[in-house]
């Protein structure tokens, strides 16, 4: 489901280049569930956002169910992302003059699929089919993150990306959210890439890749 050989990352700094990734290189199957860990600086989000094609490498490629990400424009990796990609941020990014369940309808709607009905019922499946019309302000941070979610789930993505998802949460309801996204997992089949600080939750995950100046320094399958 998920490939990347040789990735590298460097910007300019100063005038100077700064290598934030070298040589990254793994594969990931269908309905896996990986963690990236390390120390804040290791590169992490920067990874996520190249294996998720919000960003393209220095080097290297990255292939996502058979397609190669590196190669396409802009406009084809967007293709890309609406048909086979979801990302939950840590900050959320709900639209916050759309209701919770115009938040879900909208990468729907964006692809012309009928939206209301599977917004409804993502939704009610996060435990939140009462809080349909209110707006992200008017619900808490845990709340607005189980919107996220759901949209993030609601095209029935190949593989879902995730960057500190309960990064901005206490840790009950942190607890909730991951085990949100594993039902999700199981239930829709999603491949799931998760970037966490958090040794708790990236226990749970099948494989942890653990990154330290921009390099894999330990690469393991949960026992």
């Amino acid at each position: 489901m998920l490939r990347c050989e040789g990735l590298a990352q460097t910007y300019l700094s100063g005038g100077r280049p700064l290598t934030v990734l070298k040589d990254i290189t793994f594969s990931l199957e269908g309905g896996g569930f990986l963690a990236i860990v390390g120390p804040s600086g290791s590169g992490k989000t920067t990874l996520l956002g190249l294996l998720a094609g919000l960003d393209t490498p220095s080097a290297g490629e990255v292939w996502i169910d058979g397609d190669e990400v590196t190669t396409m424009t802009e406009d084809q990796r967007a293709r890309m992302r609406s048909a086979k990609v979801g990302f939950v941020f840590q900050s959320f990014q709900l639209i916050p003059t759309l209701t919770a369940r115009e938040n879900v309808q909208v990468p729907l709607e964006l692809r012309g699929e009928p939206s209301e009905a599977r917004a409804e019922e993502l939704l009610a499946r996060v435990g939140l089919g009462d809080r349909l019309d209110h707006y992200p302000a008017q619900l808490s941070g845990g709340e607005q993150q189980r919107v996220a979610l759901a949209r993030a789930f609601s095209i029935r993505p190949k593989i879902l990306f995730a960057d500190e998802p309960t990064g901005n949460l206490d840790a009950r309801t942190g607890s909730t959210i991951i085990e949100l996204m594993l039902e999700l997992n199981r239930a829709e089949g999603t491949t799931l890439v998760l970037v966490t600080h958090d040794s708790d939750i990236a226990s749970l995950a099948r494989r942890t890749i653990r990154l330290s100046d921009g390099q894999v320094v330990e690469d393991r399958a949960a026992a």
